[in-house]
């Protein structure tokens, strides 16, 4: 019988140290995995693609899926076509909604290329997604499976508290030597998705995302503060008569926000008024649904559709999309990413005064709703890359705190109950990344804290 092989090698596959196209490649003991294969959002064509030439000709083993938003699972299809024999393994949440999200990418891809004249797109069509989606190996939480060409590695899935689906992985190469990657994770409870619940051993080399690590929290932040404050805010705009534009992802934040909108109205804490939502928002509304018995909540068996009454959008083209005032408008891009919902409705909000803007999550700093945070009230600001005009940002524009993610100082403890050897850095901005080594070497001082440079192999053992 051959010996295992004793190497364990790190290759980040994304093109920057940024929150992108994640996507990182892990040699443990012989056995190659792919750690997610997410798409850029702010970029075009193959420039949003990770680096997967730099997996080489032999097929990874076993590519993990962490969850199905996006910038994790996006080009999953490309990825299965050039490396046919590997086994794709996800929890059954995540294969339900990312067949859903990658169908959805092939729009907008589609419309992307007769708008924009990106000839690579689609990368993938929907018969080539469906043809994907067969060979998806889903696992639940806490069974500890092997995968590998000879079965050589142990892995087991973890409920990473961060979206319906969503895991942190643990594995284990045949020399006995334990690796474990977060994905996204967020450590306290949301409205309908419980927190992670992440083993607290030791392992040898841990591999953490860093979304928040240069942004600290309150001190005083309380989750039911911080919804109280959303409700007053939401109450104000409708009293004076504005129209209320809230961008959400159509994954996670759409649907923790839809219950606590209905919640607000029930209670009499804002007024019985319409809830605009639809897109692919209520797609995965309907899948939140079908799965609430079978997966991990906080309101187990809730279906928001029997419970919660909303206003579908007009299909573009069909009808015009108008921001009326004494309306909620829950809709997505969370970004407000050009073309979407959320885009064409801000332009129409932020002159006037009495209309809001209020943010609930993380914005991209270059992306619209970055530039909007940032932007001085008053000024004229431009959505569009290109074309378009300006808009005075006249609005009331508002931030909460419903992040999905952890906070910074709840990874480092996190990191530094695992005692790992070392710990790589990922998923994070350089400010952020900067700010994790700092202190997660502090508190693991002999341990090594790496944050690893795109497109370089790091020999970990």
């Amino acid at each position: 019988m051959a010996r295992p092989v004793t190497m364990i090698s790190f290759t980040n596959l994304s093109r920057a140290s940024e929150i992108g196209s994640n996507s990182y490649l892990l040699d443990l003991d012989g056995v190659r995995v792919v750690l997610d294969c997410g798409m850029h959002p702010k970029k075009e064509g193959h420039d949003s693609k990770p680096d997967y030439g730099l997996i080489g000709a032999a097929d990874p083993d076993v590519i993990f899926v962490t969850h199905a938003h996006l910038d994790h699972i996006g080009t999953l299809p490309c990825l299965q076509d050039e490396y046919p024999a590997a086994e794709v393994v996800m929890t059954v949440g995540t294969a339900e909604i990312g067949e859903a999200m990658l169908h959805n990418s092939v729009n907008v891809m589609t419309s992307q290329r007769q708008e924009l004249g990106i000839v690579e797109y689609p990368f993938f069509t929907h018969p080539e997604v469906d043809h994907a989606a067969r060979s998806w190996m889903p696992r639940p939480y806490g069974e500890t499976f092997r995968v590998g060409r000879r079965n050589e590695m142990l892995a087991t899935l973890y409920d990473a508290g961060h979206i319906l689906g969503s895991c942190g992985v643990l594995m284990e190469g045949a020399t006995g030597r334990t690796v474990f990657y977060t994905g996204d994770v967020q450590f306290e409870p949301q409205t309908l998705i419980p927190p992670a619940d992440f083993p607290r051993e030791h392992v040898d080399i841990l591999i953490t995302e860093c979304t928040h690590g240069a942004t600290q929290r309150a001190a005083d932040y309380t989750r039911v503060r911080e919804l109280e404050r959303f409700a007053a805010a939401i109450r104000e705009v409708l009293a004076n008569d504005g129209a209320v534009l809230i961008p959400v992802f159509a994954l996670g934040k759409s649907q923790e926000l839809l219950y606590e909108i209905n919640r607000f109205k029930i209670a009499g804490m804002i007024p019985d008024v319409p809830v605009y939502f639809g897109g692919l928002s209520s797609k995965v509304t309907e899948l939140y649904d079908k799965l609430a018995d079978s997966t991990p909540r906080n309101l187990p068996g809730y279906r928001l559709r029997e419970h919660v009454e909303t206003h579908g959008l007009p299909k573009q083209g069909i009808a015009p999309l108008v921001a009326s005032p004494g309306n909620i408008y829950l809709v997505s891009s969370g970004m407000m990413s050009e073309h979407t919902v959320s885009h064409l409705l801000a332009e129409q909000v932020m002159p006037h005064p009495n209309d809001g803007i209020l943010f609930v999550g993380y914005s991209d700093p270059d992306s619209p709703a970055g530039k909007i945070k940032a932007a001085p009230h008053g000024e004229p600001l431009k959505l569009r890359a290109k074309g378009g005009q300006a808009y005075p940002l006249n609005c009331r524009v508002e931030s909460f705190d419903f992040s999905g993610h952890a906070t910074r100082d709840a990874l480092v403890e996190f990191a530094a109950s695992l005692t790992p050897k070392k710990v790589i850095l990922v998923h994070g901005d350089p400010p952020a990344l900067a700010w994790m080594q700092q202190h997660i070497q502090a508190a693991l001082p002999n341990a090594e804290v790496i944050i690893p440079e795109p497109g370089k192999a790091i020999r970990l053992g």
